[in-house]
């Protein structure tokens, strides 16, 4: 019976091996099953998880990524995910421009990015004279998306102030550019300032730590839900994006 004893415990360690084999293999699948479930998949190449209902991802970038390599981001694909659009800062406040815009918006689009320009809004600034600031660096092209109209801040500004003033840059640049333009912001911020004055506008929405979509009450055209991700071509992390409906959609927003 000693010996019979001695020969089985031979088999212990590998016995062992493949429990433990056994166990890493069902947490793997466990956490992919559970991602799925959640609505979002982490990709290693991106940094972070993806919401996967979405099939049109995009970024928006400043002269905080610095030099970009453009045709390295058009060309990344992880698993069928790519980025197929771009945001790009133009402007800020009256007179303000963004040091790599010019750059960042003739490459993009020669890397064949659809690319959209947005303006950083400084609430205590004439929303006219932020526009025509915009309108003067911005020459957009048919296959652009429309102008983008970044505000997030009061400044300290009355709500009927800037409200007043939102409504004037957006006048003025849909009268330039013969189409209204997206409101970007946050998802609070929309609620407290935004809200009801502006629903006929196309809305780009910030909320992060969210796993199907952003948390707001109203039909939103593109939503920003991380400023981490990575990207090839670009050093450093970069926000993420993802738009709402169908390729066919996407086309009927950009420019004609």
């Amino acid at each position: 019976m000693a010996r019979k004893k001695k020969k089985s415990l031979r088999y212990l360690p590998i016995i062992i091996i493949a429990l433990v084999f056994a166990g890493g293999a069902f947490l793997v699948v466990r956490n992919w099953w559970l991602e799925r479930q959640a609505g979002m998949i982490r990709y290693r190449e991106f940094g972070i998880p993806i919401p996967t209902k979405y099939s049109l991802h995009g970024i928006d970038v400043s002269r905080y990524q610095q030099i970009i390599n453009w045709e390295a981001v058009k060309g990344m694909n992880v698993e069928g995910v790519q980025i197929s659009f771009a945001f790009i800062k133009a402007t800020e406040g009256n007179s303000g421009t963004d040091s790599h815009f010019k750059r960042n918006w003739r490459k993009a689009r020669e890397a064949g990015m659809t690319r959209g320009a947005y303006h950083f809004f400084i609430a205590t600034k004439d929303g006219t004279m932020q526009a025509r600031n915009f309108v003067k660096c911005v020459k957009l092209e048919k296959g652009d998306l429309p102008p983008v109209l970044d505000v997030e801040q009061t400044y300290g500004v009355s709500k009927t102030i800037l409200q007043q003033r939102v409504k004037a840059f957006l006048y003025a640049t849909e009268l330039a550019y013969g189409i209204k333009p997206i409101i970007y912001t946050n998802a609070d911020f929309y609620k407290q300032y935004l809200k009801e004055e502006f629903d006929e506008y196309p809305l780009w929405v910030a909320h992060y730590l969210r796993p199907m979509a952003p948390r707001i009450e109203r039909d939103w055209h593109f939503w920003q839900h991380s400023e981490s991700g990575r990207v090839n071509g670009i050093q450093g992390k970069v926000d993420f994006n993802v738009f709402s409906g169908d390729s066919t959609q996407f086309e009927n927003l950009l420019l004609k």
